[in-house]
């Protein structure tokens, strides 16, 4: 492979990795403005010298949905940042999402062979510096398409697996629609993650340009309700199916209290706080009541995000609880830096055993016991087990629960011969199929709780292989049997 750069590695390795423009943590902590500006040119153009252009450039494999990182960087140092992003784009269709979610620190980031004696390149910051480079000045051009397909595929759920798969099926030339079940579009992307994280007009405008692939997108529309997946089938005329319909029902700890008024699910408070705006009550019609004292238990991405909205919805003390060390926080380490740094304050090595409420059934205060840490368990960090006697009480009025979520069951019991786990979720193989013919699906469906980059792995896979799948259903003259007219059906509903 040829190099762009003409300085020596050991010259590139001098430079220093390049820092995100970010709001200070006094005001940032009060606002839902999206943390980071990102890296400006000046910084970006510094930050792409840093590639050391590997013959062998194994970041592309630590990249789950293998984007030519070499390439696309070495676009931005020629400053070809439209064909930087571009590049990316034919392996990943959402650049500016993943630029600002994916957790690239454990993926491409930390195999990069800069890594191994100073700091990564900042892979994610260059994906997203030119996606929002193309943004800002509009000029962004759908892919032609050069061939169409007379076969139709169903996507239930608006996911980033879901997304996914229905860009690269119309890339294709297959007729998509997707089908959700909210009034919005974006699944966890909408109704998981803050504004502070991931603005909506980005997410807005990602999924504008996959409908102008020709995707087709209807909300309010519940499959295993509004129409079943059978009915998908048979009368709609669908040839296959995707389920991206995502981890969306919570788990609870099974604790003394949970009942208490004040006591929430992640899941509820970030749907109440990012799909429906609660944040701007009255203005927007679902109200939240936030105690001045607040605790979240777990350790994850989604205890940060509802932990650090709790301190931009007034509240003045702001706990994070989690049973392990810092060391063993699944969280995204940038997620965990910006909550210290916005004054959440971290209780480690501590279980919650007891909330505790007034004689209104209000939250009043959260009693938990010290852990320490013992061999490591099956998930291969070390399980906490518990001090006796360490019982003690912190005072709050809120408590979120953050410890997991797990598909909701509607589609898998409403349809049959659908293979599913103990846990809840679609069995898959390798190709993201499912045990019934025709119908595939990926994202947190099939894994449980996983990274949005995932996501949109198992979506990419599994469109390939509905893709493959679809050819073998052709007659001899290239043509399908399948045709309904799909806006007419949705019509008569």
């Amino acid at each position: 492979m040829n190099t762009v750069n003409p300085m020596k590695p050991s010259e590139r390795m001098k430079l220093p990795r390049q820092a995100s423009i970010e709001q200070i943590p006094e005001e940032r902590n009060k606002n839902f403005l999206e943390v980071s500006s990102g890296l400006d040119e000046e910084r970006a153009l510094i930050e792409a010298k840093r590639c050391l252009e590997c013959k062998n450039p194994v970041c592309i494999e630590g990249c789950p949905v293998t984007i030519d990182i070499r390439t696309f960087i070495q676009l931005i140092y020629q400053k070809d940042y439209i064909g930087a992003v571009n590049k990316i784009r034919e392996a990943n269709y959402l650049p500016a999402i993943c630029g600002r979610v994916c957790p690239q620190e454990t993926q491409c980031e930390i195999v990069c062979t800069l890594g191994k004696k100073h700091e990564p390149v900042a892979i994610g910051k260059l994906e997203r510096f030119v996606a929002d480079y193309e943004m800002a000045r509009n000029l962004f051009v759908a892919p032609v398409i050069t061939e169409h397909r007379d076969q139709k595929v169903a996507i239930v759920g608006s996911g980033p697996a879901g997304l996914t798969c229905a860009a690269e099926l119309a890339k294709l030339g297959y007729k998509v629609t997707v089908f959700e079940a909210l009034h919005a579009v974006g699944g966890v992307l909408r109704y998981g993650i803050p504004e502070f994280r991931l603005p909506r007009t980005i997410l807005d405008l990602e999924t504008d340009r996959i409908k102008s692939l020709g995707v087709e997108i209807y909300t309010n529309f519940v499959i295993g309700r509004t129409a079943t997946i059978d009915e998908l089938f048979n009368e709609w005329g669908f040839g296959a199916i995707f389920l991206g319909t995502g981890a969306g029902t919570p788990t609870f700890m099974g604790i003394p209290g949970e009942s208490l008024s004040g006591v929430y699910s992640a899941n509820e408070y970030l749907t109440r706080i990012n799909l429906m705006k609660a944040y701007q009550f009255p203005e927007y019609d679902t109200p939240i009541k936030v105690g001045k004292e607040i605790a979240v238990i777990g350790g994850g991405n989604t205890a940060m995000d509802a932990v650090r909205t709790s301190l931009r919805l007034g509240a003045r003390k702001a706990y994070l609880i989690y049973r392990r060390s810092r060391k063993e926080m699944p969280a995204r380490e940038e997620e965990v830096h910006h909550a210290e740094e916005e004054g959440v304050e971290f209780v480690m090595l501590t279980n919650p055993v007891r909330i505790i409420g007034d004689a209104n059934g209000w939250v009043t205060g959260i009693e938990c016991q010290k852990m320490e840490l013992g061999e490591p368990d099956e998930s291969g960090r070390r399980k906490p087990i518990p001090i006796k006697g360490s019982e003690y009480v912190i005072p709050v009025q809120t408590v979120i629960e953050a410890v997991g979520q797990k598909p909701n069951p509607i589609i898998q019991s409403t349809t049959s011969g659908l293979d599913v786990s103990k846990r809840g979720t679609v069995v898959v193989n390798d190709a993201q199929m499912t045990s019934r013919e025709g119908i595939f699906a990926g994202g947190d469906l099939a894994r449980g709780g996983a990274t949005v980059i995932l996501a949109m792995r198992d979506g990419k896979i599994a469109a390939g292989n509905i893709h493959k799948y679809l050819l073998s259903k052709l007659d001899g003259k290239g043509n399908s049997k399948l045709n309904v007219d799909v806006k007419q059906e949705i019509k008569s509903i």
